[in-house]
């Protein structure tokens, strides 16, 4: 049972899941939930008031480093170390014209820069300004957010560009970190998570055909990706694993 785990993006959808998930699962859990906006974060908001021991909301973007560097002097003022990091925050498209191309002269070079910001650039970010607060002298895991499609093996559709090699760039982040981290925190377990389709934001334009028994709630996918985090050993480190426990190639 982890002492203190910190949730980045928190505020919706799959990060706001595990957050809910963590304060019934782990009742003795400190719960640190970051959001590139507390103050529109209602959901979040309202976890505090009803469990103010339990939760700390702080304001965290990733692609930010003002803000990172105040996350960090936060946890670090606590003097707690984190147990369990979970990097949820990720980009797939947005309201100003960010979408998956469907070949290759919808290429966008500003979009291509957005998605390894947030996808890649993001974990790591957030993994150098936090690794140093995390316990060194037991069980410690990193789980990054990852997706199938990331897989370069498993590629059997194409398109999607942008998405697919900022995930897949995001799982040699993990794979990466995972050695370094073995000769500084000895039983670090780093890993990338796919969580399937999730009913999300995220997910909605892209899972209308998507079987409805492979369409996980929030809650459904975050209670599955937390049982594989708390099944996985020394030996999982630096692998990608989906919500059933298999290995996913990279």
């Amino acid at each position: 049972m982890p002492d203190v785990v910190l949730v980045q993006g928190a505020s919706r959808g799959l990060g706001l899941a595990f957050v809910k998930r963590l304060i019934g699962q782990f009742p003795s859990s400190k719960i640190i939930a970051t959001c590139r906006d507390p103050n529109s974060a209602l959901a979040l908001q309202e976890l505090v008031e009803l469990h103010p021991q339990r939760v700390t909301l702080l304001r965290l973007d990733v692609t930010d480093g003002d803000s990172l560097e105040a996350v960090a002097e936060a946890v670090s003022v606590s003097g707690k170390p984190i147990d369990l990091l979970i990097n949820c925050a990720g980009v797939l498209h947005s309201p100003e014209g960010l979408r998956p191309e469907k070949r290759l002269q919808d290429v966008c070079l500003s979009n291509l820069e957005q998605y390894f910001r947030v996808n890649t650039i993001g974990p790591l970010m957030v993994a150098k300004h936090l690794v140093p607060l995390m316990t060194r002298r037991r069980r410690a895991i990193i789980a990054n957010l990852s997706a199938r499609v990331g897989s370069i093996s498993d590629n059997r559709l194409g398109g999607w560009y942008g998405y697919r090699a900022s995930k897949s760039a995001q799982n040699m982040i993990t794979k990466t970190l995972s050695i370094e981290l073995k000769r500084t925190h000895p039983e670090m377990i780093c890993v990338g998570l796919h969580p399937g389709t999730v009913a999300t934001e995220l997910s909605a334009p892209f899972s209308s055909r998507v079987a409805p028994e492979k369409l996980f709630s929030p809650e459904e996918a975050a209670t599955k990706l937390l049982a594989v985090i708390e099944k996985l050993m020394p030996g999982d480190t630096g692998k990608v694993f989906a919500y059933d426990g298999s290995e996913v190639p990279w």
